[in-house]
């Protein structure tokens, strides 16, 4: 029973790895932008994204490749998922309220 719930929660938990690293990288780039040291936001950041996430990958995988490739897919589900969830919101929070305006003709 636990071996055949090995993959899906390698797949899970790779997911979750990959929105803490997109989401992670998001939130940088916002409090990047209007700080007075974003070199400070930036590396650190990259630097604790990156250790968590290749740490959690190295305890999900425990030396199996079939558990590894099955979280590494479940990352790039999560990029995915992100790319396409903040460009939708930030082309909502982009798009002026448009108004219909009558000209006298």
């Amino acid at each position: 029973m636990i071996e055949n719930m090995e993959l899906p929660l390698a797949l899970l938990a790779g997911f979750l790895l990959g929105m803490f690293f997109f989401g992670g990288l998001w939130w940088t780039v916002q409090k990047g932008i209007t700080s007075q040291n974003p070199a400070f936001w930036f590396f650190g950041s990259l630097m604790l994204r990156t250790g968590l996430t290749l740490a959690g990958v190295y305890f999900v995988s425990q030396g199996h490749w079939s558990r590894l490739s099955v979280c590494l897919f479940g990352f790039v589900i999560a990029r995915f998922i992100v790319v396409k969830w903040l460009a939708r919101a930030t082309s909502q929070e982009l798009t002026p309220l448009r108004k219909e305006t009558r000209h006298a003709s």
